[in-house]
């Protein structure tokens, strides 16, 4: 009952569309306390308009229609409900057992499948009804049930199919486990949403089917329900007759009663999909961003005395906090997992920056934030992050839109999977220049010709499809393509993940000639610390959210100063000198949920000093030019305990 009402407060259009079912299903329970009168009853006149004895009129034969209404929602939410379980039981069963047994189960049941969608559904119904005439309607409920299965067997069929492939299904059939349990305990509760959509859209159609097999005379007329009263107004004509309000009553609560599935339907994919959620609250916390972003000039202007500028920073990033919304969220903040903590940095325009760190430390979280796109349900929780002195996490869709591959571009992690097969490469690198108002077919040859040669690609295989090109050749197009409109910003998350070490410096190497020619940034993001050395002008260190450590590439290489920095340059070995054993860093990073008063890396550090590392967080201090460090033995400066925004 408690996660019930927790979902309802979570979700107002699931609030919203349970009222007016209970409230369907209240009139329906206690039809006999609100109406004296029995919906066979004819004991009225006929055709009387809506009045007080008569809050919806009568029929033809002096019916009292207000009783008929609230009687009629009986059968009709049986049929619906009854039909809706029967049939969404047939088609889960048979979606799961034709996605986990495969081979000729899933042939015969898909077969199956394939029959019935192909076959007409009224002609079906209608068929099927006549057969069974007169057994009543539990004979209505079977009818539709049958009929209605099988597009909810099609939708979970592929959906478990792409369950069957995951690791923990392969890990649980490898452990031994019985294929009912597999289906039952591993793979059901990952499709509780899908479920749940397929009973509400099977239910809303049973409602619809037996509604117009009534109305085609096809049903137990001598049954009320919406669909009767629909029927006998019609065979009454009752519009002929201006009693509008026969038909009007139950074609409106059959509206009421589809936008109220409709409604609760909505309300389980946001639960289910934190995407759709979260994305409503990021709008919300944008808008009060770009509220404040409109006040805080104005106040500088007041309040501040006149400075000389200084030479600005390209990207600006200023106390960050970001993460991950989980269901566990509430007021408290209790379901939020920080991966960025308080993070600043700056990029100098030309600059290349490298960033490292373990997976899991909040590197891409951070690069994504700061150019606001971390999709929900990541989310900023507080911080700027400003390009060229504008604040991008305060703009509009619109206004980033405009921004985005024109200021500055992105190459995702395995970026080389993203170019649709169907299409052409020709068009794909089209696209982003066409976005941004390159409409000339002579402009944009030419610009993908000049991209395809800065990336060491041959012009001819701009007519080619992905699959025609090697990996290396893929993530090359997705590097022109960040390139087509010189941006100012470049960031480029892992871009040479899964290639072979030759393809990598040839990238790498491209990459930095760009740079140089077109006077680009680059933020670098990998594990391969080694990379970074030679090709960063400077380096941050990241660990747990938070960067430790922040210098020259060739200052960091001979003189790293956080333990952890030191660990890293040593967990690679060197390509000259006696061959040596490497061992990795002992431990593991702390829990990105928790909030730890000391700072992150004491568990695993070997110089850590009890007492005061586990309790005070240390502050990153400039130690030299250009070093920066957060770790008690180059400083004793404490960092202010901070917490992230509890209003946003």
């Amino acid at each position: 009952m408690k996660s019930l009402l927790t979902f309802l407060r979570r979700s107002p259009r699931a609030a919203a569309g349970a009222a007016l079912l209970l409230l369907m299903f209240a009139l329906a329970l206690f039809a006999p306390l609100l109406t004296p009168y029995s919906p066979t009853s004819q004991d009225f006149g006929t055709w009387l308009p809506p009045q007080a004895g008569h809050l919806l009129g009568t029929t033809a034969l002096g019916q009292d229609i207000w009783t008929q209404l609230l009687y009629g929602a009986r059968l009709t939410l049986l049929i619906g409900f009854a039909a809706g379980i029967v049939a969404t039981f047939i088609g889960t069963a048979l979606g799961l057992t034709a996605a986990y047994f495969g081979g000729k189960t899933d042939e015969a049941i898909n077969v199956l499948v394939n029959v019935f969608l192909v076959l007409p559904g009224l002609p079906l119904l209608i068929i099927a009804s006549a057969f069974l005439r007169g057994g009543g309607v539990w004979s209505i409920i079977i009818v539709i049930a049958l009929t209605g299965w099988a597009w909810g067997a099609r939708v979970l069929r592929s959906q478990a199919l792409a369950l069957r492939g995951r690791d923990f299904v392969s890990a649980a059939i490898a452990s031994g486990e019985r294929p009912l349990r597999i289906i039952f305990a591993e793979m059901l509760p990952n499709l509780a949403g899908l479920i749940a959509a397929s009973f509400f859209g099977t239910a809303l159609y049973a409602v619809l089917s037996e509604a117009g097999l009534a109305y085609l005379g096809m049903g137990d007329v001598s049954q009320v329900t919406w669909g009767t009263m629909l029927y006998w107004a019609g065979a009454r004509g009752a519009l002929l007759q201006g009693a509008w309000w026969w038909i009007a009553a139950p074609g409106l609560m059959i509206a009421l009663l589809g936008t109220a599935f409709a409604l609760i339907n909505f309300g389980i994919d946001e639960i289910t999909n934190p995407r759709i959620v979260n994305a409503g609250m990021g709008r919300r916390r944008d808008r009060r961003r770009a509220g404040r972003a409109k006040v805080a000039p104005a106040l500088a202007a007041t309040s501040a005395p006149a400075t000389a500028p200084a030479a600005a920073p390209l990207l600006a990033v200023s106390h960050l906090d970001a993460g991950y919304l989980t269901p566990r969220t509430g007021r408290a903040g209790s379901g939020r997992v920080r991966a960025v903590r308080d993070v600043s940095l700056d990029i100098a325009p030309g600059e290349f920056v490298g960033l490292a760190g373990e997976s899991g430390c909040g590197k891409s979280t951070l690069a994504f934030a700061a150019t606001r796109l971390l999709e929900a349900p990541g989310t900023v929780f507080g911080g700027e992050s400003r390009l060229s002195g504008q604040d991008l996490l305060s703009l509009s869709p619109e206004e980033l839109r405009r921004v985005r591959w024109r200021d500055y571009s992105v190459v995702f992690q395995a970026s080389m999977n993203i170019l649709n097969p169907v299409l052409r490469v020709r068009e794909q690198v089209y696209d982003a220049m066409q976005a941004h108002g390159v409409k000339d077919p002579a402009r944009l040859e030419a610009r993908a010709r000049e991209l395809f040669e800065l990336v060491g690609i041959r012009p001819d295989y701009l007519a080619a499809y992905p699959h025609q090109l090697s990996g290396g050749m893929k993530q090359r197009v997705v590097i022109a393509i960040a390139l087509a409109l010189e941006p100012k910003l470049v960031v480029m998350d892992e871009p040479t993940t899964a290639l072979d070490v030759v393809v990598q410096r040839q990238i790498l190497q491209e990459i930095d000639a760009a740079r140089r020619r077109l006077g680009i940034s680059v933020v670098f993001i990998t594990h391969d610390l080694s990379l970074l050395v030679e090709m960063s002008d400077r380096i941050a260190i990241m660990y747990a959210g938070e960067i430790i450590e922040e210098a020259p590439a060739a200052d960091l290489y001979a003189r790293p100063l956080h333990p952890y920095t030191e660990r890293l340059m040593h967990a690679f070995p060197p390509l000259d000198g006696p061959r040596e054993r490497r061992g990795g860093i002992p431990g593991r990073p702390p829990p990105l949920s928790a909030d730890s008063p000391g700072c992150p890396f004491f568990d695993r550090c070997p110089s850590r000093m009890p007492g005061r590392c586990d309790t005070q967080k240390p502050a990153s201090v400039e130690i030299a030019p250009g070093h920066r460090v957060a770790c008690f033995l180059h400083s004793t400066a404490v960092k202010p305990q901070e917490y992230p925004d509890a209003a946003d």
